[in-house]
């Protein structure tokens, strides 16, 4: 079994709100027998957890734990000399009823598919697809995120991307694998389109293979308003906080193993 495999695993026991909610059970094991230490647990989850859920913190761990790329107009493309324009898969619904069980895009990979395709039609640059089937998904069998963006963008769209990479299981892996087949064509500069709290590590894989790389991110989270709801936690904040940890435990990671 590969060693990537285990990533969503991992990942899961090491991010919120899994990794809390079990620090929370080991304080609740350890009320009986050491009592001080276990409310001491007890109440920290609840108040990082508590935290993590708040637009503040989000805003906060957004653009400080992460570079924050600047949004791409379709004249700075052209004027930054990309060549090309790059969609990074985020996931597809498998079987969607109301379409006649086809797989469809999720949320992340429609917004960046709408403006991967938006970028392209502006500038006139080809577009590349990036996208084959997460590690936490079994690959046999199933539509890769190239395919399925591939297709939406063909029929909904009326644009057909010039290159796909389908077989990538992760972001390292959509570098390696989509660098080779643009280099063949003399593509050497890029603008990549994916989340904004997913760019950091995007552009530092890319960049790796020796392309030259655009941001055009997506998802831009504000720095954070004024008022007291800003402290006030909700289920949309903490999985925008979970993501940015994500990120950040990836590019630490990544300084010594490839993610």
């Amino acid at each position: 079994m590969e060693l990537g495999a285990f990533k969503p695993l991992l990942t899961a026991l090491a991010m919120p709100p899994l990794s809390l909610l079990l620090l929370a059970l080991l304080g609740l094991l350890l009320i009986n027998r050491h009592k001080r230490t276990g409310i001491t647990l007890v109440s920290l989850a609840l108040a990082v957890l508590w935290l993590l859920g708040c637009p503040a913190t989000t805003a906060w761990l957004a653009n400080n734990a992460l570079t924050q790329y600047p949004t791409a107009s379709p004249a700075q493309i052209r004027a930054g000399k990309a060549q090309a324009i790059v969609i990074l898969g985020g996931g597809v619904s498998p079987a969607v009823p109301e379409y006649g069980g086809e797989p469809q895009p999720g949320d992340r990979t429609f917004a960046r598919l709408r403006y991967g395709v938006w970028l392209g039609k502006q500038t006139g640059l080809p577009v590349a697809v990036t996208g084959g089937v997460g590690w936490g998904t079994a690959s046999d069998g199933r539509t890769s995120e190239a395919d399925v963006i591939a297709r939406i963008a063909r029929l909904e769209y009326g644009l057909t991307p010039r290159w796909l990479e389908g077989q990538s299981r992760d972001t390292t892996q959509n570098a390696m694998l989509l660098a080779p087949i643009l280099k063949r064509d003399g593509i050497r500069h890029v603008a990549l389109v994916t989340d904004s709290w997913h760019m950091n590590r995007s552009v530092i894989a890319f960049e790796r293979t020796g392309l030259t790389v655009t941001a055009a991110p997506i998802g831009y989270i504000p720095p954070d308003g004024h008022g007291f709801t800003r402290w006030l936690p909700s289920a949309g904040s903490l999985q925008a906080s979970q993501l940015v940890l994500k990120e950040w435990l990836g590019i630490q990671a990544g300084r010594w193993l490839p993610v």
